[in-house]
This record gives structure tokens, C-alpha cells and sequence, in this order.
């Protein structure tokens, strides 16, 4: 059998599996020899070859069988040190991908990979990339300025003095933002790494049904020969003891091939309930970030910024001044919320054809504007603030005065203070009936504690973004 054969067995694998998979599967493939009935073929990992011979060796057997070839098995082998370059079409398959925001596409039953466009060994799944997500779109300010600083360095490459990159912060901060923004970098200036960005439950999934399929080696082999992984929300693989240990022992192998690894949670590694001590420990060992609420500031710029991008959409309409500074005031915890909002009222001024005023933003946004007014009561804090020191609710208003317990209700009293409408008498009642020189003791406490022990600072930050999430 010569190449021309199997150049024409190719032709009709094309049309028999898809442009997708053969381009991720077939393609890779080359011809070595036929012996005895064996046709054997070089491939550029074992991953490949096993996904190949699981797969699609009965139709290359087939096609064989059609151009007068008799072909009883299939092997392959790894060529040692070869790369495989991909091929023009390939190349404008995976630019195409790029163009539209969707993922560079694997056969179904391993979806997409944030593989380069240039030259790629093999298709990694992997999670879409979102096309909006980039540096050039990320509104940067001061609760976030530090995060973004170190997903720049990590995404421009060269040695950096932190791995991993731990990213954390609530909901719609800009975490998965930061991530995808590294993807699309190192797609566009390192073309050559196999980079995979995928959550912690997509990571899950692949490991059970790893072992479902009695292919752990193959996943092994497959996630520990990346050059930048990254995963999405952590906080999942908390309790799931068998996901947990793969997921430490890839991290390791990461590590010791000096190859990067970003992740990002909702909670910092050491505030996340039944996550293994030493993954808490190794993750801690970076850099850990936290991507705070945003500020007025930083919420009036995401406003313009998505204005000056709605106005090629909308041309023509009229905005009103104070409409956003109005927006940015009312919607304070998420950034979803704030962009969502903005979407809506654009969407609406343009079907009515009226400018948007702050009466129509206020009609049109109604129903947002009420669930961002939700109200955090007094014991709605002091169950929080228990549930965090891991402290009896019925000792936050008891008589109690040693520090373990004291400590907290002054916290308590601040952020009733803070976050609630009430008086200072009426936070005291709820404290036990305490006078409100009490209270006001309290408040005076923690803003001085909070200013030097940092401790304190993030446990106050951490009670109130959950207090208003």
C-alpha cells in the first residue's frame, strides 16, 4: 500500500466523519506501513492514538476495505520529538473559531479546547471562550487593579514569580472576565502553547467519566501536558474526595514542569469548607487575589465604557445626564446586574424611540431596581457573623463577654451600623437590650482595629459582600 492510497482513504474519512473530527483526529495521523494485515501510523501523543484506535479504527478499516485494501488492525506509535503542524485548513478553522467567540471544536464527546491557531499538537477539551471577554474590554479600577496587573503578567508570558494565580470575589467581579482575557492573549502572541480553560466541574466530569470508561491514564496524559491550565470556580471540587486527589496530583505535575496554572473561586482557598488542607496550602502558595466589590468609581466606568459600545448598535439614541450616575448609585453588587440593566434600557429607548431619562429608567428598570434595594436586617448579620466564627447565635445577644465571643458581636453592631437603616438605640435592643453607648463603643472599635489588623479587614470584607450578595 503506498501514501496515494491512504491519501484517497483520507479523502473519504472527510466526508465520513466531519470536518471537525477529522481535522482533530485524522489529520495528526501518518502513514507508516502495512504488514501481515497491520497498518501501523506515527501519531504525536498516546492520547491520540488511543482516541483514534477507540473510535474511528473500524471506519478507517472500512475505507480501506472500499480502495481494495485489507486492513485486520490498526497500531500506532509516537514519533519522538515530532510536532504537528497544522494545516491551512485547520488554521483558518481555528481563526474562524476565534472570529465568532466559539470554541475550537473536538469531536462531541470532548468539546472544545482553547487551542492556538498556528501550530498545535493536539485538540485539548477545554470550555468556549467568550469573544467579548478581553483585556481591551476590561474597565480597570481600584477594587480590582492588583487582579489585573497579575492576569496581564501571567498573559504575556516569560517567568513569573507566582504560580498559581489565584483569582477570587463575588459574583459578576470580573474573575472569569480576567480568565478568558489570559486565553485570548496567549492564543493571539504564543500560538505554540496548549493552553485549556475549563471549570472545576467540567474537570470533574472528564475524571468520573475517566473512570467510567477505564481511561484514567489517558486523561492523566492529557491534562498534564498542557503549558497553561486554567479552571474556573474551584470551590466545586470542595467534597468530592476522589476529584480532589486527581486534581492535586495535576496541579503537582504542573508545577514541576514549570507550566502555569490560574484558577479562580468565590472565597478564598483557605475559606473554602471541605477542600483538602494541602490543595487549600498549594493553592495559597502564588499569588491570592481577591477582585473586591466594586466602588461607584468603577461601576460609573463599566457604564461608559458599555455605552461608547452600544452606540454603534443604537445609533442616535440619546442618553440623558444622570441616567448613569443614577445606575451606578442604585445597582451596587453585581456587575451582571449593572450591564444587564443597561442592556434592557438601551433595548426599550429604542423601540420606543424616546431618549432615556431617569423617568424612563426608573419605569423600564423597575423591578431591577427593587431586588438591588433588598434590605439586610439585623439578625440576618448576626446569624452570618455567628455562622463565620463558628459561635452560637443565642451567645451574640447573650451576656457573655470573653474576647471569642465579644469580638464578633462588636462586628455584628458594625455591620448593622453599616449595612441597615436603624438607629443605634435599635441595633442595642437587638443585641440582648444592650444601651446604645454599647453600639457605639463597638463601631468605634472595629474602625480602629480594621485599619491595622488585616485579619479583621478581610473578615468584615467577606460577612459583607456575602451579607450582600
Amino acid at each position: 500500500m503506498t501514501n496515494d492510497t491512504w491519501g484517497r482513504v483520507q479523502k473519504d474519512l472527510l466526508k465520513a466523519v466531519g470536518k471537525n473530527n477529522y481535522v482533530t483526529w485524522i489529520e495528526p495521523l501518518e502513514f507508516d506501513t502495512l504488514e501481515n494485515g497491520v497498518a501501523r501510523f506515527h501519531v504525536p501523543t498516546n492520547f491520540i492514538g488511543n482516541w483514534v484506535s477507540r473510535n474511528f479504527a473500524d471506519q478507517i478499516r472500512q475505507q480501506f476495505s472500499r480502495e481494495g485494501t485489507d486492513v485486520d488492525r490498526i497500531e500506532f506509535t509516537v514519533a519522538p520529538g515530532r510536532m504537528i503542524r497544522a494545516t491551512d485548513r485547520t488554521v483558518k478553522h481555528q481563526r474562524s473559531a476565534e472570529s465568532t467567540g466559539a470554541p475550537l471544536t473536538a469531536p462531541s464527546t470532548a468539546p472544545a479546547a482553547t487551542a492556538a491557531s498556528g501550530s498545535v499538537a493536539i485538540e485539548l477539551p477545554g470550555a468556549p471562550l467568550d469573544k467579548r471577554f478581553t483585556f481591551e474590554t476590561f474597565v480597570v479600577g481600584k477594587p480590582n487593579e492588583l487582579a489585573h496587573a497579575a492576569a496581564r503578567r501571567v498573559a504575556e508570558g516569560g517567568p513569573v514569580s507566582f504560580n498559581p494565580l489565584f483569582l477570587y470575589g463575588g459574583v459578576g467581579l470580573g474573575k472569569t472576565h480576567l480568565m478568558h482575557a489570559i486565553a485570548w492573549h496567549l492564543q493571539k502572541t504564543r500560538p505554540e502553547l496548549r493552553v485549556v480553560y475549563l471549570s472545576a466541574e467540567q474537570f470533574m466530569y472528564r475524571f468520573v467519566q475517566a473512570l467510567r470508561e477505564n481511561s484514567s491514564m489517558q486523561f492523566k496524559e492529557m491534562f498534564r501536558s498542557v503549558d497553561v491550565l486554567m479552571v474556573d470556580d474551584v470551590q466545586f471540587l470542595a467534597g468530592k474526595d476522589s476529584t480532589q486527589e486527581e486534581f492535586f496530583h495535576t496541579f503537582n505535575a504542573l508545577v514541576d514542569q514549570h507550566k502555569q496554572i490560574i484558577i479562580s473561586a468565590d472565597r478564598a482557598p483557605v475559606e473554602i469548607k471541605k477542600l483538602e488542607e494541602r490543595i487549600a496550602s498549594r493553592l495559597q502558595s502564588g499569588l491570592v487575589v481577591d477582585l473586591h466589590p466594586t466602588d461607584y468609581e468603577l461601576r460609573l466606568g463599566i457604564l461608559q465604557h458599555k455605552v461608547d459600545q452600544y452606540r454603534e448598535s443604537y445609533p442616535g439614541l440619546m442618553i440623558q445626564d444622570g441616567v448613569l450616575e443614577f445606575l451606578a448609585h442604585r445597582i451596587s453588587t453585581n456587575v451582571r446586574v449593572l450591564e444587564g440593566a443597561l442592556t434592557k434600557l438601551f433595548a426599550f429607548g429604542s423601540l420606543v424611540g424616546r431618549e432615556i431619562t431617569l423617568d424612563l429608567t426608573q419605569d423600564c428598570l423597575a423591578d431591577v431596581l427593587r431586588a438591588s434595594d433588598r434590605k439586610v436586617t439585623v439578625e440576618e448579620i448576626q446569624r452570618k457573623v455567628s455562622e463565620h466564627y463558628n459561635m452560637r447565635l443565642s451567645d451574640m445577644i447573650g451576656p457573655k463577654r470573653h474576647r471569642t465571643i465579644a469580638r464578633p458581636r462588636q462586628m455584628a453592631m458594625y455591620l448593622s451600623k453599616k449595612l441597615t437603616s436603624r438607629s443605634l438605640p435599635e441595633i442595642g435592643k437587638r443585641f440582648g437590650g444592650r444601651d446604645h453607648t454599647t453600639v457605639m463603643h463597638a463601631v468605634k472599635r472595629i474602625e480602629e482595629l480594621k485599619a491595622v489588623d488585616n485579619q479583621i479587614a478581610e473578615d468584615l470584607e467577606l460577612l459583607r459582600r456575602m451579607l450582600e450578595a
